[in-house]
């Protein structure tokens, strides 16, 4: 779950929906940087499905009751979201070997392999096992700098759809969450340096170098969970009693 709070509501993302926007940012990818292939089509997916992990977790969320606050992703408890995590990626591998590394990639990625949790050095262990087993499965040789390529599109994706959707619209890039201030930190050939994302106003977001093909929209789908009804009828009761709203956001390319 994504969460930012208010004087007197919480809004709240799924992360499911944060990857449905992630899949709009790369059907939008400039072809002429990365053409149409059966294998691009496997990474895309795996851009929409890299968060269906968290579809059972976001069902039921959980209150934090040193924080009062719902739990988020970032601060959900390690061992339940590491399950979670194993069980997303061997959902999506079933359906996509390519898709499951990619996925198994991306989530390891968020840990420093020296972590001194055992649990967190045990799922890295893991994964790296899982994604050279999942290589050895699939009956194609695929280049090393093309599934790193996909790696990366992947993470800025992901990064881009958390930039818009932690964020307050309109925000100043001083406040900006710490994640985003200095730019993504995917390098690309025609962004070598990465990077950098920016809000013109409370719709509108530029990005530079600008990947896409053109200008586009898309739409935030959001609860808004009043703390009111929180204390008196619990936070999964409340988030599901929510209407969902949208938050509408164009990305352009800077100057424009």
């Amino acid at each position: 779950m994504i969460v930012r709070e208010k004087d007197d509501y919480f809004i709240m993302i799924t992360q499911h929906e944060h990857a449905n926007i992630s899949k709009k940012l790369v059907d939008y990818w400039k072809n002429n940087f990365l053409l149409r292939s059966k294998l691009r089509e496997e990474a895309d997916w795996a851009i929409r499905q890299h968060d269906r992990a968290w579809i059972p977790l976001d069902q039921a969320p959980e209150w934090n009751e040193e924080k009062q606050r719902p739990y988020s992703f970032v601060d959900y408890p390690i061992k339940k979201k590491l399950e979670a995590y194993q069980r997303g990626i061997q959902e999506i591998a079933s359906q996509s070997l390519y898709a499951g590394m990619l996925c198994s990639m991306h989530y390891a990625s968020f840990f420093a392999e020296d972590s001194e949790d055992e649990q967190i050095r045990t799922f890295i262990l893991n994964e790296r096992e899982r994604q050279h087993q999942l290589f050895e499965m699939m009956e194609m040789d695929i280049p090393q700098d093309i599934y790193d390529l996909h790696f990366r599109r992947l993470q800025f994706c992901d990064d881009l759809s958390l930039y818009v959707c932690m964020q307050e619209p309109g925000i100043s890039k001083e406040e900006e969450v710490p994640w985003f201030k200095d730019g993504f930190r995917q390098p690309f050939d025609f962004a070598p340096a990465g990077m950098i994302a920016h809000w013109a106003d409370q719709e509108t977001v530029s990005v530079d170098p600008f990947p896409f093909e053109e200008p586009f929209g898309i739409e935030i789908p959001y609860r808004t969970v009043y703390k009111k009804v929180i204390a008196d009828k619990g936070l999964s009761e409340a988030f599901h009693e929510a209407g969902i709203h949208n938050q509408r956001v164009t990305f352009i390319r800077k100057g424009e």
